[in-house]
């Protein structure tokens, strides 16, 4: 009989994942910034932030899996986790449904422990209906500046994990760059003098990492005079794992449809 896994994740919405899937019992470390859900995380060691971990915290809390992303944590801190952690599961969803690639992932480590299994094939099927809710419109075609900073403002590639969820309902993201694999060519800077922020249907103002807010919605107004600007969750748009269906549903809900719409 194999030990017990020492789980640690420094992927805020991964963390809410593994709670999702039942794995509260083996989680023994996450990063301030894994909020969710608060009551469940609230007496798990906080091991630092996504980009500045305290690994001498982390050594002595002794994981046997740490879980990390290619966009949220630094290639530096996977390196020195090798040192010293048995398995270090390297995550990087790039669509919607990579989700299904994620939860299979972490099935593999930990599908063994009791009730893992069966919330995640709950998961994997929630996941499947959304996408199938989503394609099975035709969505008439918009384009979108979806915000994430400001001072400088900050946009999203078209190859991130937002931009594709932006697509699921016909939002096209601009500027029309990709970023990469890693890196902060991904959230590429508006500098507001670009001709197609004219051209902009709708101005999206995330909720996170700024914290945008209504006092906000002229300058963003300013900034792209014919669009629509409103305020989105930021979290059901960017989070992996259990927020990736109910984002896709409130996609759906923010462009006018639901599952009861012709």
């Amino acid at each position: 009989m194999s030990a017990a896994p020492r789980i640690a994740s420094l992927v805020p919405s991964i963390t809410e994942l593994l709670i999702a899937l039942g794995l509260r019992p083996w989680l023994v470390a996450r990063t301030g910034f894994c909020i969710h859900p608060a009551h469940e995380v609230a007496e798990v060691p906080k091991v630092g932030g996504t980009k500045d971990v305290n690994l001498d915290k982390l050594r002595r809390l002794a994981p046997s899996h740490v879980i990390v992303n290619m966009d949220e944590n630094r290639a530096e801190t996977a390196e020195a986790l090798r040192e010293f952690v048995p398995e270090i599961i390297v995550t990087h969803p790039q669509g919607p449904q990579d989700n299904a690639a994620l939860i299979a992932q972490l099935q593999a480590h930990f599908g063994h422990l009791p009730g893992v299994a069966a919330r995640a094939a709950a998961l994997q099927q929630a996941l499947a209906q959304a996408l199938r809710a989503a394609r099975g419109k035709t969505w008439p075609p918009r384009r979108v500046l979806y915000l994430i900073w400001k001072d400088p403002w900050m946009g999203v590639a078209r190859d991130t994990y937002i931009a594709r969820m932006l697509a699921e309902v016909g939002w096209l993201s601009w500027p029309d760059v990709d970023g990469g694999e890693t890196g902060a060519a991904r959230y590429p800077v508006i500098q507001g003098d670009e001709a197609w922020l004219h051209e902009i249907d709708e101005v999206l103002l995330s909720s996170e990492p700024y914290s945008f807010n209504a006092s906000h919605l002229d300058a963003a107004q300013a900034l792209c005079p014919q669009a629509r600007v409103r305020l989105v969750d930021g979290e059901l748009l960017s989070w992996y794992g259990p927020r990736a269906a109910a984002g896709l549903h409130y996609l759906m809900e923010t462009r006018g449809w639901t599952s009861s719409s012709p």
